[in-house]
């Protein structure tokens, strides 16, 4: 299978996943501490919905204004990005509903979209860094349906991951940065990883009711 069929199928299958699950209303909203995520499953999913419009967004922006010199086979797989991060967002809009935080705005002004290593050594960190949200907060889940759709669409970024480190630098897809001594992928818990995208979140999140264990 070559790698465009790969990510094409890789992404549909991970959607496909009941749309309808149960809801409860978001004790959160807006307060002096930022755009409240939520608790409970709930607040899990509008971590990953955070992650997921960031890293649409993002791909939209790259796909729209091509880096120099960008190939034919780069656009296309990088559109095939897009388009799997854009379904994510959509997806978790839709099963959140009414408790969804709504769309946010981002600030990418710090990255060079005209310069090729700019663009995908910010992909890569954005790529790295969602794979390691997915592993750190899927567990968070109560809901066996959403842990499982969460596991889906984490083994998905995982390849959008290898991909991108591939056009850096071929075969470090599983390189000592992101694998550690015993073969596992990198994890990190939410607080460290909305650290990390702060600077490009153009409104603060709270994530102090989201669960921990």
């Amino acid at each position: 299978m070559n790698r465009r069929t790969f990510l094409t199928s890789a992404g549909t299958s991970a959607l496909i996943a009941p749309f309808a699950f149960a809801c409860t209303k978001n004790n959160g909203g807006s307060n002096s501490n930022g755009i409240d995520l939520g608790s409970g499953d709930v607040g899990v999913l509008n971590y990953f919905f955070t992650l997921a419009q960031l890293q649409a967004a993002f791909y939209v922006q790259l796909v729209k204004t091509p880096y120099t010199n960008a190939t034919a086979d780069e656009i296309s797989l990088l559109t095939d990005i897009r388009d799997h991060a854009i379904g994510y967002s959509g997806f978790y809009n839709t099963i959140l509903s009414i408790t969804a935080i709504g769309q946010l705005k981002f600030d990418f002004s710090g990255i060079d979209f005209s310069d090729r290593e700019s663009v995908l050594n910010a992909a890569k960190t954005f790529e790295d860094l969602i794979v390691s949200a997915y592993n750190g907060a899927a567990k968070l889940f109560s809901s066996a349906d959403y842990l499982q759709v969460a596991a889906k669409i984490a083994s998905v970024e995982a390849r959008h991951a290898a991909y991108i480190r591939d056009l850096l630098s071929y075969g470090s897809f599983a390189d000592a940065t992101i694998v550690d001594m015993n073969g596992l992928d990198v994890v990190n818990d939410t607080s460290s990883v909305l650290n990390t995208i702060a600077p490009f979140l153009l409104i603060k999140l709270d994530a102090s009711h989201l669960p921990t264990n």
